[in-house]
């Protein structure tokens, strides 16, 4: 396909299959060839197609869904635990933040803000809960880190992507050489950043993006926050 588009440069997940699959398909039906290519063009052109149809058609969650369950592996302040979102939801509405990696830029001043307004939330009586790819590992320093989240909520890891993927969540494939503000190699994908609320009867009440409503890491913050506010009310 000469320099066509190639699927592990795109997301991984559904939405982001689909789309690759669409740019291909454009691409073979913009390319001009003859004779026997021609035939070849057509043989691929058939078989994307197919496969196309075969995807399943997902929609994004939005507001009154019931929202996926999961347990993971999370660390709060450097020290390892299993979060259930079901346990949490128990005492009260969760804040569940989906980012790409820790110790970047926009994912630093979002933990450091959900840290400084951690008081904040609990008065409104609700959890935090962030989720990336990164490895427990990564979390256990991550979690404990006075500038970041100082140990004052948990992140957890979802290195094979299944929480992101169950709330239908776009994930990049990591960037060979890619590092940390730290310097550090970072080792793994790239979750959209999206944050859910969740009310306490596991529905949920606000989903907002940096991607479709243009916030900034801080912004999801305080958008949740006004949220869990109203509540408490």
């Amino acid at each position: 396909m000469g320099e066509g588009l190639r699927s592990k440069d795109l997301s991984t997940s559904p939405r982001g299959q689909e789309f690759t699959i669409r740019a291909e398909v454009w691409y073979l039906s913009q390319t001009l060839v003859t004779g026997e290519e021609f035939q070849m063009k057509k043989v691929l052109l058939g078989l994307l197609l197919f496969v196309m149809v075969g995807l399943p058609v997902l929609a994004a969650l939005k507001t009154g869904d019931s929202a996926p369950d999961f347990s993971a592996k999370a660390s709060l302040a450097g020290k390892e635990f299993n979060f259930s979102l079901n346990d949490a939801l128990k005492k009260g509405p969760v804040v569940v933040y989906f980012y790409p990696s820790a110790y970047t830029k926009g994912c630093d001043l979002e933990a450091h803000t959900f840290a400084s307004m951690k008081d904040k939330f609990d008065a409104a009586g609700a959890t935090i809960i962030g989720v990336s790819a990164d490895s427990i590992e990564r979390l256990n320093t991550f979690s404990a880190d006075p500038d970041y989240c100082a140990g004052k909520f948990p992140v957890a890891s979802d290195s094979k992507h299944e929480i992101a993927d169950s709330y239908k969540l776009n994930v990049t494939p990591m960037k060979v050489g890619a590092t940390d503000v730290r310097g550090t190699a970072i080792d793994h994908d790239f979750i959209e950043r999206e944050t859910f609320v969740i009310g306490k009867d596991g529905k949920i009440i606000a989903t907002f993006s940096s991607t479709e409503d243009k916030l900034s890491p801080d912004m999801h913050v305080a958008k949740a926050l006004e949220i869990v506010q109203g509540l408490s009310k």
